[in-house]
């Protein structure tokens, strides 16, 4: 058994208490039950809560990245019209008639 075990776990609050469009509180990213329900929920609820705020996070983080270079290949573009920055189409290539000598 580890040491951490005989502690209580604490909250995972950072003291950013405000809600995003889909109900997730911006700073710790538990949802409304998960915050309300905290000092109720047995020690396994509680780490099964810290797992999913930390799965919140990272696809928060992946959200914001793919946005991000979204927005960077629309500035690319802007810039400079000429080139295309979309990726091509796969082309189908006829090697038939070709030959090493």
């Amino acid at each position: 058994m580890e040491q951490l075990a005989f502690f209580d776990i604490p909250s995972p609050c950072i003291g950013v208490c405000a809600t995003d469009a889909r109900g997730y509180c911006n700073g710790c990213l538990r949802s409304r039950d998960e915050r309300f329900n905290w000092l109720t929920f047995s020690d396994a609820q509680k780490y099964d809560v810290i797992r999913l705020c930390t799965q919140r996070k990272r696809r928060r983080q992946l959200a914001m990245m793919k946005a991000r270079q979204a927005q960077i290949e629309q500035e690319r573009a802007a810039l400079n019209p000429q080139l295309n920055f979309e990726p091509e189409p796969e082309a189908d290539l006829d090697f038939g008639g070709f030959e090493l000598d």
